[in-house]
This record gives C-alpha cells, sequence and structure tokens, in this order.
C-alpha cells in the first residue's frame, strides 16, 4: 500500500510540477509578446514625433498590419473596409480592373496567368509577364493586394503597366482600359455532335447551378461523352468545388478533407441534390494555371477513377483561406487549413500530376514560363511527397493540342465500348 502511495505522490509531484513548469514558460512568452509590443510602441511613437514630415497614425498602424500578415504566406492577407466589400464584390462574378492573376516571384510582381476575354487578355499581357511598375511607381516590394488595389478601377479608366518579358530586350509600357470583368464561370458547347465542352474559368456561388443547366442542355443536344476544362481557372469558393464534383459523383462520396494547426479534419461528402452524370465518359483538362478549387475537382474526379485527366501538372495551391471579418468593417483572409484529396494526397506546392501529360506548346524552341505555388515567396511548405501509383504517360507535342487529344480519347473511348460489347 505504501508503495502505491509513494507512487501517487511522485505522480501528483511531477504533474504539479509540470503545471508550474507549463505557467512559468507561458508568463515567459507573455513577458516576451509585452517587450516585443512596447518596443512596437517605442518605434510608432519615435516616427510619429520625429519624422521629417507629418504622417497619419492611422495609416502607419494599417501598414505595420499589412507587413505583419504579408510575412505568413502569399495567399494571407490584410483587407482594408473599401477592400473587403472588393473581394465580396468578386466572388460573386463583377468587379471592375483589367483581368490577370499575379503573384511574387524571385521578388517581382508576376503575371500566373491573364484571365480569358479580359482587357488584359486582349492587350497580349501573357504568363511569366514581370510587372515592374503600375502608372509609373515601381512595385518593388509592393505586396498583391495593394498591386491589385492599384490595377483595378472604374470602367474606361486606363493603366500603363511596364513589363519585362524575357524574350524583350527592355521592358515595354502597355496601357489597358479597365473595364467591369464580368467572370462568366461557365461556357459549354458541342463538339462533332456527341461530345459535350464544358469550360469552368472560376468557382463562384452559380458555378454549379450555371454547370448544372450546361450539363442538362448538352444533355439534350446528345451529348454522349463530357470534356471538362479547368485550365487557367485560379479556384475560388470551396463549396462551389464540392457543389460540381458531386455532379459527376454518386452520392456519399468524400471530394476533399481539410485539415487545420490542430490536426482536426473536416470532410466533405457528395449530397447530390442536382442531377448527376456519374457514368458519362469524362475528361478532365488541366494546367499550371489550374489552381485551389480545380485542383480539388480534379484530384476528386482521379483519386474515384471518374475521370481521366489530361494536360500538364496543375499550380499546386493546396491552402484553405479563411475569411474573418474585424469590429472596423475590415477582414483578415487567413490561411487556416491545408486541404486533402479522397486519397489522403496533399497536393500543397506539388500540384495534381495528369494521368496523360500533354506538354506546353514550345515557341523558339523555349517552353511557355510556368508560375507555380512553390516558386511563390513565402509559400507554405508541401507536405512529403508519396509516389504515384502510375507514372504519368508522356506525350510530346509540337503545340498545345490538348483539346484535340481529348477529343481524340473520347471518340477512341466510343469505339472501344462497341469492341467490348460486340465481344
Amino acid at each position: 500500500m505504501k508503495k502505491r502511495v509513494t507512487l501517487f505522490v511522485l505522480v501528483l509531484v511531477i504533474a504539479i510540477s509540470g503545471i508550474i513548469i507549463g505557467r512559468w514558460s507561458a508568463a515567459q512568452n507573455t513577458d516576451s509578446i509585452y517587450e516585443d509590443l512596447r518596443t512596437f510602441t517605442e518605434v510608432f511613437t519615435t516616427i510619429k514625433k520625429n519624422y521629417v514630415e507629418d504622417v497619419n497614425p492611422h495609416e502607419l498602424i494599417i501598414s505595420a498590419i499589412k507587413g505583419m500578415v504579408n510575412s505568413l504566406d502569399p495567399h494571407s492577407a490584410y483587407l482594408t473596409p473599401e477592400a473587403y466589400k472588393e473581394f465580396q464584390t468578386e466572388t460573386k462574378g463583377e468587379f471592375g480592373g483589367i483581368g490577370i492573376q499575379i503573384g511574387i516571384k524571385e521578388g517581382v510582381l508576376t503575371v500566373i496567368a491573364p484571365i480569358e476575354d479580359t482587357p488584359a487578355w486582349k492587350a497580349g499581357i501573357k504568363a511569366g509577364d514581370k510587372i515592374i511598375k503600375i502608372d509609373g511607381k515601381p512595385t518593388k516590394d509592393m505586396n498583391i493586394n495593394d498591386a491589385v488595389s492599384k490595377m483595378r478601377g472604374p470602367k474606361g479608366k486606363p493603366v500603363t503597366l511596364t513589363i519585362q518579358r524575357d524574350e524583350w530586350k527592355e521592358p515595354k509600357d502597355i496601357t489597358i482600359v479597365r473595364d467591369i470583368i464580368k467572370i462568366k464561370s461557365v461556357k459549354y458547347k458541342m463538339i462533332d455532335k456527341e461530345i459535350g465542352y464544358i469550360k469552368l474559368t472560376q468557382f463562384q456561388e452559380t458555378t454549379a447551378q450555371d454547370l448544372a443547366n450546361a450539363l442538362k442542355n448538352l444533355k439534350e443536344s446528345g451529348m454522349q461523352s463530357l470534356i471538362l476544362d479547368l485550365r487557367n481557372n485560379p479556384g475560388g469558393l470551396l463549396q462551389s468545388a464540392v457543389d460540381v464534383s458531386e455532379q459527376f459523383l454518386p452520392p456519399k462520396h468524400l471530394v476533399v478533407s481539410i485539415k487545420g494547426r490542430t490536426g482536426e479534419k473536416i470532410e466533405y461528402y457528395t449530397e447530390n441534390l442536382r442531377p448527376s452524370y456519374t457514368d458519362i465518359p469524362m475528361i478532365v483538362l488541366v494546367n499550371q494555371g489550374s489552381a485551389s478549387a480545380s485542383e480539388i475537382v480534379a484530384g476528386a474526379l482521379q483519386d474515384w477513377g471518374r475521370a481521366l485527366v489530361l494536360g500538364i501538372q496543375t499550380f499546386g495551391k493546396g491552402s484553405v483561406q479563411s475569411l474573418i471579418p474585424l469590429s472596423d468593417g475590415s477582414a483578415l483572409k487567413l490561411t487556416t487549413a491545408k486541404y486533402y484529396t479522397p486519397k489522403g494526397r496533399s497536393i500543397h506546392a506539388v500540384g495534381i500530376m495528369p494521368d496523360i501529360v500533354v506538354k506546353l506548346e514550345t515557341k523558339n524552341g523555349k517552353e511557355v514560363p510556368i508560375i507555380r505555388e512553390k516558386e511563390l515567396e513565402q509559400h507554405l511548405k508541401g507536405d512529403k511527397i508519396e509516389p504515384q501509383e502510375k507514372a504519368p504517360q508522356e506525350v510530346d507535342e509540337k503545340d498545345d493540342t490538348q483539346l484535340q487529344r481529348a477529343i481524340d480519347i473520347l471518340k477512341s473511348w466510343k469505339i472501344m465500348e462497341k469492341l467490348k460489347k460486340a465481344a
């Protein structure tokens, strides 16, 4: 009995010691934070009192907040009340601007991809273009959100970008007239009377319903197989990606899971609230501009063996951003989790590898520039990469013939089905 009592007392002493040490450690951390805040206050007061010109205290604090958030990763951002309202408008698919996706590569503001049929697209802006200046103001050390704000603006108002392109000897000024960028997230048509073609440009609030309408119209037009084009789709709303996926997968199938700092996992399953197309032969087209929600859809359909994924390795943005409103009407767009495909693959900074790789178009012997998540400044580190179950089939192409290759495969698919039935 004495041994048990002694053991109990020993365990109790260790537990109490742990609590004391934990509290002491927490107190030490708190003291360190207070020291840092004291230093911040001293810097703020010194600048306000001694800087050569008058400064706006509010602007100093906002700049400090932006700097703090910008130090995290390329996708976290502080949104002023005005920027927050603009962001909410953008998810609905309409805003004033020029229509490009941008990132920071090697410290330089760089075009990831122009959005199709926008002023930037029509002006000839290309993936890989470096934006050296915006309206004459150098972009060095300019964060993405500030750059976006400078390029956004009223319809009809021009903005001049100074562009450096690899094949140019010197930078060139390109003046682009802003327009209302209406991102029509779903475009569709019939190809060769039996193949349906749907291009998703973004994942917005209405995308899933627009997709359902497109599928219905294509089915009525005689669609026997489908090409879902996610090339240069930068992503959008997570729930929209789930709602799109469930139109091609049976009920109660896992689409994506997300895991945050605590390790808690949240899983998203298909519910099939809309008519589904689970049996139709299907190919998904992807490229380096396919990111985020696009990778969720491609990864889910690939993992379940529902569709053949064709193109080149995707962007590799497997992180989830939460929008957290603040008391003054501003908001934090904060990276809070990573997402995983149904088989548990994290594709962050890796991307989705297609089943069939069709290489990029080359020009003058050089491949088209590619920007991916792993090349962005301060990107989150990807998880350990597990070997693919099967190596992708390499296909050499002189031109970007991904769509044509998809059409050829679907035609062969139909022939093979006939042969199977005959056998």
